[in-house]
């Protein structure tokens, strides 16, 4: 795969684009046929757990990236990445967003023109409620038992809507199991680790060329329950990517009576696929690169398929 040597510039100032805060990380198994949606013809997705005999059911690694940025070029704003799925880049596989919601018209507007990111300006409605001593896991009975009791367990809802004009489409609900800890506990933010999460981006209405760029993070991890996510039409406890089998979220369905759009019901089955993996990152830092244009690859370079049968 060629790579231009022309760098997308932004209002920020110049890259590399500096963000703190904390995130959740969180991967899904999402249906194939729904992650396709999202990917350039050129790609094919990363893809496994085919079973023989029965169609339809490859899988790909997506999920969702749900962080609150204290300091930004953007300044503070929260931000949920919808990942579609993964895609082979030799000799490494690299994400690609379904739709970026984020809380600053700044930051929406960056994401857009010179990122190629499908974002969107959403608002972020946080509520926290104390789980009763009774609802609390016998993990943290076990805590306090020996010790290591936290000052409180909270349940936090953040309720996403999406903002067009003056229209507003209420995406999703996302349930955070949160812990606040004691003191004891400030030292159990899991092991400082540095990565790098590398993208696709681009073939959006604000930006056609398709981009490559790269998140490099520091932060301590630590792995997590899972968070629930839910529709917020009426609710259901089969409220999952599975149960869409009678209803699957389509272009012109409604969410408390606003029609979705093809690329809004999409990624709410992407947020309502099977969590696998939840990942807390404290103390982040992330360090987002310039994009760089890359040129067609080939359709040897960019296809491949992990079938297991």
């Amino acid at each position: 795969m060629e790579i231009a040597e022309t760098k997308c510039l932004s209002g920020y100032g110049k890259p590399p684009w500096i963000f703190k805060g904390s995130a959740l990380y969180q991967l899904h198994l999402v249906k194939a046929e729904t992650a396709r949606a999202f990917i350039p013809k050129e790609f094919r997705l990363v893809e496994a757990f085919g079973y023989m005999f029965i169609i339809n059911l490859w899988y790909t690694l997506g999920g969702f990236f749900l962080a609150n940025y204290e300091e930004s070029p953007a300044g503070a704003f929260d931000e949920l990445v919808v990942i579609a799925g993964i895609v082979w880049n030799p000799p490494m596989s690299c994400a690609w967003a379904a739709r970026v919601l984020v809380s600053s018209d700044d930051a929406c507007g960056h994401g857009r023109k010179e990122v190629g990111l499908p974002s969107q300006v959403a608002k972020f409605s946080k509520r926290i409620a104390v789980i009763p001593l009774q609802q609390r896991s016998k993990s943290n009975h076990f805590l306090n038992m020996i010790g290591l009791s936290t000052a409180h367990s909270d349940s936090m809802d953040v309720q996403v809507t999406e903002i067009n004009g003056p229209s507003a489409i209420n995406i999703c609900n996302i349930n955070l199991a949160t812990v606040v800890p004691g003191l004891k506990l400030d030292k159990r933010m899991g092991p400082a680790i540095k990565m790098s999460l590398p993208s696709f981006s681009g073939r959006t209405k604000h930006n056609p060329n398709l981009l490559k760029y790269s998140c490099n993070i520091e932060c301590r991890v630590r792995s997590v329950q899972p968070a629930k996510v839910s529709r917020l039409f009426p609710a259901s406890k089969h409220d999952t990517e599975e149960s869409l089998g009678h209803h699957k979220c389509k272009s012109g369905d409604a969410i408390n009576g606003e029609l979705l759009d093809y690329g809004q019901s999409l990624s709410i089955s992407v947020m309502l696929s099977k969590p696998i993996l939840a990942l807390q990152f404290s103390c982040l830092k992330m360090q987002v690169e310039a994009p760089i244009a890359v040129s067609h690859c080939s359709k040897s370079s960019c296809r491949t398929s992990l079938g297991v049968s």
